[in-house]
């Protein structure tokens, strides 16, 4: 895959609270832009963003440190990583995403991640707001 963009943000509290945070995907619209609901089944995230719903595979559960979101829509694919690093009473998260173009939308592939960058590189700024303001 070819990887969209990197962001990373350090945020004031135990890795525990943040996973949580993270992890918590019903509460998730609080800090993904244009994300209006979520829910999980089994490994299965069904979730309603910019007015369509959609899914994605939770692909890698390491509990506490990493999870790995994967999502196929035609010829499209992309793979959101997010992981925590506990840095004492601080956590270190970081979040890379790989999208992947083929078929008919190969020609558009930097555009696509560039969109995805546009939309979703805020993401952290605001699971750092949302997290720290919590207590």
């Amino acid at each position: 895959m070819t990887t969209a963009f990197t962001a990373t943000t350090t945020i004031e509290r135990p890795a525990p609270e943040v996973w949580a945070r993270l992890t918590d995907w019903p509460a998730a619209p609080a800090w993904m832009p244009g994300l209006e609901s979520a829910r999980v089944e089994g490994a299965r995230l069904t979730f309603r963003a910019r007015g369509k719903e959609r899914t994605s595979r939770v692909e890698v559960v390491e509990p506490g440190r990493t999870v790995v979101l994967h999502s196929a829509q035609g010829g499209v694919t992309a793979a959101y990583t997010y992981t925590c690093v506990p840095d004492g009473d601080r956590t270190r998260v970081t979040v890379t995403v790989d999208c992947r173009a083929g078929g008919m939308w190969r020609p558009f592939a930097g555009l696509l991640r560039a969109a995805i960058r546009r939309a979703d590189s805020g993401q952290l700024t605001a699971l750092k707001r949302v997290v720290e303001a919590a207590r």
